[in-house]
């Protein structure tokens, strides 16, 4: 989880930020492993309302046995920081467009 300052987000921002976050996690595991070789993947993003703006993002992934060498535990940690790269983007884009 990470916290920054609470900006003034419409429900539509908040929601959208949490779709990029979500689908920077997707994209960052699909460019590691073939879609055969996921079992099974659940990511969640939440927005946790408070007075900063805290994003939780959860990336449970199980492979295929075929991939055992990989680190599952690493690829779920890169997927999160992935996420919340994309999310932090998208806070420079929206707050640079409402300073306009």
């Amino acid at each position: 989880m990470k916290e920054v300052k609470k900006p003034n987000l419409s429900y539509e921002q908040l929601e959208r930020l949490c779709e990029i976050a979500e689908e920077a996690a997707r994209s960052y595991i699909s460019s590691k492993i073939p879609s055969r070789g996921i079992s099974d993947l659940s990511i969640s993003v939440n927005s946790v309302d408070s007075e900063t703006l805290n994003l939780e993002v959860d990336v449970e992934i199980t492979l295929s046995p075929l991939f055992k060498n990989i680190d599952v535990k690493r690829l779920a940690e890169e997927a999160v920081e992935a996420a919340f790269k994309a999310a932090e983007n998208y806070m420079r884009e929206i707050t640079c467009r409402s300073t306009q």
